[in-house]
């Protein structure tokens, strides 16, 4: 299998299909804010610098977010093959990321999942999580029938106009990115418009 970097908009459903891929083929996950709070909580030496970061008000640096890429690296079997959800984010990550995952003899191939903005405002607008879970829901009436009404919430920052920012960040700072990769030859690219279990699919059958 190969290594991945999945990327998609929010709401292209990235987090749902690299959950799927780890569950069915064995692939790891890493995910730059879980790996975040993990290394806060277990006070180690990168931890204590992050955290020290964190508490001055400051956003993580790319420079640490490598670092911390490359300390998932270090406890990360050689055969087991990783996706990489959403990183690197932007040009100046890349050109870190790349030297890191190089010192490891990795190469992912960047997975595109593409949907347009107007399916992501749609998305976004009706997505419902579990706060116990995590687990994200098209529509307050799907969760509610999983989880419970007391269990389920809408993110503060799933308005139309917060969606909206978020949509022009990502076109600004991270589709060079996806360029990057495509002009390498090393992208991949598969419509999220459809269901999520065609979706799974077809990346099962890509890696």
């Amino acid at each position: 299998m190969k290594d991945l970097i999945l990327f998609g908009v929010q709401g292209s459903g990235k987090g749902t299909q690299a959950r799927m891929l780890a569950e069915r083929m064995g692939y790891v996950i890493f995910e730059t804010g879980k790996e975040l709070r993990s290394l806060v909580a277990g006070a180690s030496e990168l931890g204590n610098k992050i955290k020290g970061i964190i508490e001055a008000g400051n956003l993580v640096p790319d420079q640490v977010v490598i670092e911390i890429v490359e300390d998932f690296l270090k406890r990360t079997d050689l055969t087991q093959a990783v996706i990489f959800d959403g990183l690197p984010r932007k040009m100046s990550q890349k050109d870190l990321f790349e030297k890191v995952v190089d010192q490891f003899g990795r190469k992912p191939t960047a997975i595109l999942i593409q949907i347009s903005d107007e399916e992501a405002l749609k998305r976004l607008g009706n997505r419902w999580m579990s706060k116990s879970t995590g687990k994200i829901y098209a529509g307050k009436e799907a969760a509610c029938a999983e989880c419970g009404e007391e269990d389920v919430y809408q993110r503060a920052d799933d308005t139309p106009e917060a969606i909206k920012t978020r949509l022009e960040t990502y076109h600004i700072e991270t589709q060079p990115v996806i360029d990057w990769y495509r002009e390498e030859g090393r992208l991949l690219e598969v419509s999220g418009e459809r269901e999520v279990e065609e979706v799974a699919v077809e990346l099962e059958g890509m890696v």
